[in-house]
């Protein structure tokens, strides 16, 4: 979980940070090409009125605004083809701001002004006072035309009241020209040689953000976002869609269905393996199902063959004690159909899923004396003992289900006895984390090729199937399903007193 959450979390700031980068990188230059824009777009009434009427730089004109050559000045060939096609190039670096545009084919007017643009606003101001100087008697005819040619309102002012402050009243003595902002605008006031009070309306400021361009850029994301999720999703919606068809597959039989295994360590790849890991249990319960069908059907039949064959014979028996040893034998016959039974059920109920054990502190040393009296009890003339190492008794407390862990070495204890010589003994050996059981025998032992199939259901190395052989080989596969639950294994191997020597190993504390 914390993988995930960690994986989901850098995923989501590497996704935001590339996009905060590709919206501020947009943005800037969305900015940039608006700023040069909003400044050519303001510089171009003034400097082409000026080029029209180039009898204005016979006056005395401003410091900022110069004459040059072209050739004394470098153009890139895309200025040059600007300037030929007579429009106004802005120049610009950190500290200061330059206007270009041709006047004829020898020479370029150039305006240079502050990065906050105040030059370009007083020479607005400049031009409109000359031209209503030099048109004194026609003022109210030549500013309309002006206004359209500056793309700027002009109007006198009625009254100092109007005025911004008193600064701008000394600013206006002192220079002669006031600019500055008011509720967004560009504003310019002049004085002209009457004293009369002149503004010109250069419209609004420039905005360095513009919705539009917000809304465009919020749009991208929001786009990207959606093209990323849906990339996502789709991969996960395809993996989860191939774990389906799998499902399908095996719905109609095809057990050996599987899904293909990913290189991500995902929720999705872990249900994959989760999913792998059924079908292999279902696979291999419906295999131990099929032969345990085709072994219980063998196992039954004998009993129930006997069974029938002494009831025929009670009718022909000639006396009460032939009657008696045929009802005996088909009371054993009964037992051992119950006792078959018992096996069947207690296999299956471990093999499909297990118990639910209930796990609790019992101690092991004691199991296993009662499990050496009892079976020294049916079996009096065999020498059953056991045997615990140092420092048993101090780790002999073990968390167990102690009746499948009594059962487990019953049936290891019982089956030694059945092929011992005349000895079975019991090694334990218990630690601080495990618990280790071994029950060897005298025995003529088990050939090592065949130390895995004795844990098959219904193997039996004999093949007997009288009473006397005792078993229906379905013992050591129970001990080993015990086992397997208890977290441990069962196994097999040589004793050292000539016979085998089955292990039991399992943890003394289970996992929580």
């Amino acid at each position: 979980m914390n993988k995930l959450f960690l994986r989901i979390l850098v995923g989501l700031v590497t996704a935001f940070s590339v996009l905060g980068l590709f919206s501020y990188t947009l943005i800037s230059l969305s900015s940039q090409v608006r700023h040069e824009h909003y400044w050519s777009e303001k510089a171009q009434p003034v400097m082409r009125f000026i080029a029209g009427h180039q009898t204005l730089l016979s006056q005395q004109v401003p410091s900022f605004l110069t004459i040059a050559t072209r050739n004394n000045v470098q153009f890139s060939s895309v200025v040059q083809a600007r300037l030929n096609a007579e429009q106004v190039v802005l120049l610009q670096d950190e500290e200061r701001r330059q206007f270009v545009t041709a006047l004829n084919n020898d020479f370029v007017l150039s305006l240079e002004t502050t990065p906050t643009g105040r030059e370009l606003f007083e020479l607005y101001a400049w031009v409109a006072r000359q031209v209503l100087t030099h048109a004194e008697a026609e003022q109210s005819a030549t500013v309309p035309a002006l206004q359209q040619a500056l793309n700027a309102g002009i109007r006198k002012v009625s009254s100092d009241r109007e005025h911004e402050s008193q600064l701008a009243l000394n600013y206006l003595v002192d220079q002669g020209y006031y600019a500055f902002v008011d509720d967004g605008r560009h504003l310019v006031l002049w004085r002209d040689d009457n004293g009369q009070i002149f503004e010109l309306d250069l419209g609004q400021e420039h905005n360095s953000v513009s919705l539009p361009v917000l809304v465009l850029v919020l749009l991208i994301d929001l786009l990207t976002l959606a093209l990323l999720g849906f990339y996502v999703i789709q991969g996960l919606d395809r993996r989860l869609r191939n774990i389906e068809t799998v499902a399908s597959r095996i719905a109609r039989g095809e057990l050996e269905a599987r899904v293909k295994r990913a290189g991500n360590d995902d929720a999705v790849s872990r249900l994959g393996l989760a999913f792998n890991s059924m079908a292999d249990h279902i696979q291999r319960l419906m295999y131990v199902q099929k032969e345990m069908i085709h072994a219980v059907s063998h196992e039954l039949r004998t009993p129930v063959a006997r069974i029938r064959f002494g009831v025929q014979m009670i009718e022909d028996c000639p006396n009460e004690k032939a009657l008696q040893k045929q009802l005996k034998g088909i009371d054993g016959d009964i037992q051992e159909l119950d006792e078959l039974i018992d096996e069947i059920l207690t296999y299956a109920r471990l093999e499909q899923g297990g118990p639910i054990l209930a796990f609790q502190e019992a101690d092991i040393k004691a199991i296993v004396d009662q499990v050496v009296s009892e079976q020294g009890s049916v079996k009096p003339e065999m020498e059953i003992f056991a045997e615990f190492k140092d420092g048993s008794d101090l780790w002999k407390i073990s968390e167990v289900e102690a009746r499948y862990i009594h059962r487990s070495i019953q049936n290891l204890v019982g089956n030694a006895t059945r092929y011992a010589k005349g000895k079975v003994r019991v090694n334990c050996s218990f630690d601080q984390e495990t618990c280790r059981i071994d029950v060897e025998d005298d025995g003529p032992g088990i050939p090592e090729e065949q130390w895995e199939s004795v844990f098959t259901p219904f193997a039996r190395l004999d093949d007997s199937r009288t009473r006397s052989s005792g078993g229906y080989g379905l013992g050591l596969s129970i001990v080993r399903r015990i086992l397997y639950w208890h977290g441990g294994q069962a196994f097999l191997g040589r004793s050292e007193m000539g016979g085998a020597k089955f292990s039991l190993v399992w943890p003394r504390k289970q996992p929580q």
